[in-house]
């Protein structure tokens, strides 16, 4: 009789495991879940007050969303400078520059360097006799430079598009009130730089690409992979958005820079400001616990965290989407290094069509 009822205990106790495991998989709720404060956005970038209003979200579902009117113009730093005048400049006349995961002062020195940093003679920014470094000085030289076909004429030439050069701005974004955990994690692809995923790359050399395939412009709304997803990964806490990886091949394919700030932004006249790179200089929300601390939202109203804690670490526990859970903040992003051109890989929520 003990047998019979050792035998019998097996198929119970497999049922009551494989159920258990079940259940973990297909769960799309976590014990704590925070919701959009709308006051950590400063209220210099916002071309209206946020209101609530009700969306359709990417599952089908319907919530409540926060509509945010943004200028995409920082009110908590100094946008700029980009190119240095001269090869004498030293880094606070220029930007800098992101590649194979480091981040480059652009100063005159990695101007004129340029040809040894990239092995390639036909870099040549600059005036041989008085070191004037070649760029940009208008509005129409912005907007043919930054073109994806740009043309031989801009060839070595450090492009800079100055905010003197825009109108009024504005863009409208919504974030769901209270993260929606999607079923599957959304993933975004790895455009439109190309290359090696977010992270990746050659550990030696600087290799220039090769000519860039004809594609348009970067932009704050462009659908991703040609679904509904957004391109751009979340907001920042004074209105910029946090952008798609810059088009660098395209970039360096025409013997052509746009650096960045040193906030890790630059200037397009369709999308303004907005950002490639996280590097600590916008609002952020330090954590009582040495956390890294908060500097925005993504698009599914998950926060979105530094890339390192206070002792300078950073996080190995970190899923696809570069996310994990913690019983302070509950689901949660912290962005990729700056010099990797790139903030979080995908959203683990559902957002707003």
């Amino acid at each position: 009789m003990k047998d019979y009822f050792k035998i019998l205990a097996i198929p119970v106790m497999l049922f009551v495991f494989t159920a258990c495991k079940d259940i973990k998989s297909t769960a799309t709720t976590d014990e704590v879940t925070i919701s959009v404060k709308k006051d950590h956005f400063l209220s210099g970038g916002l071309a209206e007050p946020i209101s609530i209003v009700s969306r359709e979200l990417s599952d089908g579902s319907t919530a409540d969303c926060f509509k945010i009117v943004v200028t995409s113009t920082p009110t908590d730093h100094e946008m700029g400078p980009w190119c240095p005048d001269n090869i004498s400049d030293d880094a606070s006349a220029g930007g800098i520059w992101l590649e194979d995961g480091k981040v480059y002062d652009v100063d005159g020195t990695f101007v004129k360097n340029l040809s040894t940093f990239y092995d390639d003679e036909t870099w040549m920014m600059y005036d041989n006799e008085t070191g004037a470094i070649t760029k940009t000085s208008s509005k129409q030289e912005c907007e043919d430079a930054a073109n994806p076909n740009v043309g031989e004429e801009y060839e070595n030439f450090c492009v800079e598009c100055l905010p003197s050069y825009l109108g009024e701005i504005t863009h409208t974004y919504y974030i769901p009130v209270t993260p929606k955990k999607a079923a599957k994690p959304y993933a975004f692809s790895n455009g439109p730089g190309g290359g090696p995923p977010p992270g990746g790359g050659p550990d030696d050399g600087h290799e220039r690409p090769g000519p860039p395939p004809n594609g348009g412009p970067e932009g704050p709304d462009r659908p991703d992979g040609g679904s509904t997803m957004p391109s751009d990964r979340g907001l920042a806490f004074n209105g910029v958005i946090f952008n798609a990886p810059a088009p660098v091949d395209n970039i360096l394919g025409a013997y052509t820079i746009a650096p960045f700030d040193d906030a890790g932004g630059h200037i397009n006249l369709n999308a303004g400001y907005h950002y490639h790179a996280a590097t600590g200089v916008s609002k952020k929300i330090e954590q009582s616990d040495n956390h890294a601390a908060m500097i925005g939202y993504a698009f599914d109203g998950y926060g979105i965290f530094g890339n390192t804690n206070a002792e300078g670490k950073s996080y190995e526990d970190l899923d696809e989407s570069r996310g994990h859970y913690d019983e302070v903040r509950g689901y949660h992003y912290h962005v990729d290094k700056a010099g990797n051109n790139n903030f979080i890989d995908g959203l683990r929520g559902e957002y707003a069509l």
